[in-house]
């Protein structure tokens, strides 16, 4: 199906001229992810695991484990499979990260070469952190938060469009980039305050409103007709949870809801060594 396929890339300057895809898939096509999942799934048969050990998107692969001695032998399991195969593992791109060590002292290598060790790493949009915290992901829901708001502010801030128009468009648009991946993230109550602080000021500016006419955040949000935040945050963590009481076992442990793994991001590997860790307690 793809034999002599021709591509062209559009620029700014118009197209490119047709030229031949002799490496990899057919770029732009609609089977191309598809046909890679299959091939990266018969590839990783032999050496993949049930989730949470192993986890896939794409060739982003995330390998969890209790020791580093267990790191390293997954890690060399994987790069072996998929080397023989003509895929390699990035060496500048895979990178390990330990969630509550005990140890003081040791490292990940692979193939000799010392793994590079994080205590951070950001993973499908989401930011993780080895100490459990997530004030990092909060802050950059915040920013994702206004990246949106002055992509739609020539609406929002027009006085000519009512209330409740804003209020919607504000719910489409804005929202869901802050709330991308909360209900996965234990927040505390700090933190919360952070994302209604931010949500709070975008309406006033919305409504044309400032701190100075004292106006109450209620009258705000029923003027906007927009909820409190938190309550969507709860919602979908609800939502959420009852997706992951309805999978079947064998696709996913149901005890890697509670339980935090440490991950470790590459274009082909991703190393995670576990150890027990739970969200910290909302204060």
């Amino acid at each position: 199906m793809y034999e002599r396929s021709r591509t062209v890339v559009r620029c700014a300057v118009g197209q490119t001229e047709e030229f031949n895809v002799e490496v990899g898939l057919h770029q732009g096509s609609a089977l191309s992810p598809f046909l890679f999942a299959i091939v990266m799934d018969q590839l990783s048969e032999e050496v993949r695991q049930e989730s949470p050990w192993t986890m896939m998107f794409a060739d982003d692969i995330v390998i969890c484990s209790e020791s580093r001695e267990q790191v390293e032998e997954n890690l060399e399991r994987w790069r072996f499979a998929l080397e023989r195969r003509g895929m390699k593992v990035s060496r500048s791109k895979t990178e390990y990260m330990c969630v509550n060590e005990r140890e003081g002292s040791g490292t990940v290598r692979l193939q000799g070469e010392e793994v590079k060790k994080v205590q951070e790493f950001k993973y499908l949009g989401s930011t993780v952190q080895s100490n459990g915290e997530c004030g990092k992901e909060v802050k950059k829901r915040v920013q994702a938060g206004w990246n949106g708001w002055r992509k739609v502010s020539g609406v929002l801030c027009d006085q000519k469009i009512s209330a409740r128009i804003k209020g919607k468009v504000y719910r489409t648009v804005v929202r869901p980039a802050m709330l991308y991946g909360l209900e996965t993230v234990s927040l505390r109550k700090r933190q919360e305050s952070e994302l209604e602080v931010a949500e709070l000021k975008m309406l006033r500016f919305s409504l044309g409103v400032t701190r100075l006419d004292r106006i109450r955040n209620e009258y705000i949000r029923g003027t906007a007709h927009v909820g409190r935040l938190g309550d969507k945050v709860r919602e979908a963590r609800l939502r959420w949870f009852g997706h992951v009481q309805r999978r079947e076992i064998a696709e996913t442990s149901q005890g890697s809801v509670l339980k935090l793994f440490s991950v470790a991001v590459s274009d082909s590997s991703q190393i995670v060594q576990q150890q027990e860790s739970f969200p910290k307690l909302r204060q």
